[in-house]
């Protein structure tokens, strides 16, 4: 089957309006023939791409996947006819990455570094939920996604997960703190910051504690990475983390590093689907080393 473009230009004017009438006056054709042509498409693509609820016209499931599809290729023609108007040269990569919201902005500063001063790479950052980014991914809306979540993939999904980085979770507090000992002391007494019960990181420690006996005070469970670096830093409480989360403050001497938790690990993915060719730019993000970007000084202290 050739896909007719000029079918899928129609369908996606139609689905960005939800009006079949408001598609045909901005196209310039009749109803019928604009509804012809959308009914070519469908029969073409084997699947309907819409559902009528009153005047409007909801896409369907087909529906959506097409349109994210439609979206890509007619925005870039936009693009690109944009762009030779005003005398500029498309030759810039353009490389789109999605984050899962909660992870450590340090760690994405530091894993994007190498490609942050490219003047001839457009970089796009978007953060979201899990879910939703394997979605943009599987739509080809996104070619790369950090995670701290192995995800697996399969015949439907092919979906591919690569282990970039792992390292141990510690327990982190005001510096200056009368703390010797095991981690069993350090815990001993203390109010904990701690990730959400769904973090990986807050099961393993779950586990250690129970294996050890311990029932830690807990004060707040926090799932977002930014706002546990900012409690950890302003209440004096100590909390459960990775230390490239408040690598600044451990530079700077505000917070201290008081040893890691036997066990307790962070790992970070690259999450891609399977393609024949990885971009240049992709190729260079996932070669580096670790400490690249796990020890690396941040500029930003917003995390």
């Amino acid at each position: 089957m050739k896909l007719n473009y000029h079918h899928l230009f129609y369908f996606w004017k139609v689905a960005r309006t939800g009006h079949l009438t408001k598609a045909a006056e901005a196209l310039h054709i009749s109803q019928s023939a604009l509804s012809g042509q959308i009914r070519k498409l469908e029969e073409s693509l084997g699947h309907d791409l819409f559902i009528r609820e009153g005047r409007r016209l909801k896409l369907s499931e087909a529906g959506r996947m097409a349109f994210s599809y439609a979206e890509e290729i007619f925005r870039q023609g936009e693009e690109l006819s944009a762009l030779f108007a005003a005398g500029a040269q498309p030759n810039r990569e353009i490389l789109r990455i999605g984050a899962v919201a909660t992870l450590s902005r340090n760690f994405q500063e530091g894993f994007l570094q190498p490609l942050l001063n490219r003047e001839d790479l457009e970089l796009s950052l978007q953060s979201s939920h899990i879910d939703d980014l394997l979605r943009r991914l599987s739509a080809h809306r996104l070619d790369l996604i950090l995670s701290n979540q192995l995800v697996r993939g399969d015949e439907q999904n092919p979906w591919r997960s690569r282990l970039i980085a792992r390292q141990p979770v510690s327990i982190i507090g005001p510096s200056g703190a009368a703390v010797r000992g095991e981690f069993q002391d350090v815990l001993q007494g203390r109010s904990l910051i701690v990730p959400g019960p769904d973090n990986n990181i807050r099961q393993a420690f779950d586990q250690l504690c129970e294996y050890h006996s311990l029932r830690p005070n807990i004060a707040a469970e926090v799932d977002d990475m930014a706002m546990m670096r900012l409690l950890t830093r302003d209440t004096g409480h100590f909390a459960i983390l990775p230390p490239v989360v408040v690598r600044d403050e451990l530079k700077n001497g505000t917070l201290a590093d008081y040893g890691a938790l036997p066990g307790v690990y962070e790992e970070f993915y690259a999450i891609s689907i399977r393609r024949q060719f990885e971009t240049p730019a992709l190729k260079e993000l996932l070669s580096q080393p670790p400490d690249n970007f796990l020890t690396q000084r941040s500029v930003d202290h917003s995390d």
